[in-house]
């Protein structure tokens, strides 16, 4: 089992981080795009190679997160007509999470066998998740599916913080 730590910038408006291993190197470099549209991350590896992307959709009724793993799309994320609390749905081929992603601490998997972990690190300077990998072929996908997950909780925060007219 591989464990992997994403811990945030708090204070970058670009939306750069990294991913690192249990000895606190950089496995994966995640790069936001800045006032662009539509909204993207790109997570790179130690060469700095694109190895995935996020994208959200832009003009859309509700919004939907698209997934990349080596240029083939992977996942969507998209949220659910609801009147009450914010629901979201993966799309994916296979791929299904148990457990309360909002809050970061859920199961990753596979046709029906767990392949990573994710759990909220708590006590720490801005957010920070530990990701256990259970299935290294799955490593990427899961990597890019917490920065989405990630990315669609900032951006559900920032909808609901925005001032009504």
């Amino acid at each position: 089992m591989k464990q992997l730590y994403i811990k945030q910038k708090v204070f970058s408006l670009s939306g750069k981080f990294t991913v690192k291993d249990h000895q606190e190197k950089d496995v994966y470099y995640v790069e936001g795009s800045f006032m662009q549209i539509p909204k993207t991350f790109s997570i790179m590896n130690t060469t700095r190679d694109k190895v995935a992307l996020v994208t959200k959709k832009v003009f859309s009724f509700l919004p939907k997160f698209f997934v990349e793993v080596n240029g083939r799309e992977v996942l969507t994320i998209k949220k659910e007509f609801s009147f009450f609390k914010a629901r979201y749905t993966i799309d994916g081929a296979g791929i299904e999470v148990h457990g309360n992603w909002w809050d970061m601490d859920f199961q990753v998997l596979k046709h029906g066998e767990v392949v990573g972990k994710v759990s909220k690190e708590w006590f720490t300077w801005g957010d920070s998740y530990k990701v256990q990998i259970l299935d290294q072929e799955m490593e990427t996908i899961i990597i890019a599916l917490v920065v989405a997950i990630d990315c669609v909780k900032a951006d559900q925060s920032a909808a609901s913080s925005a001032p009504t007219t």
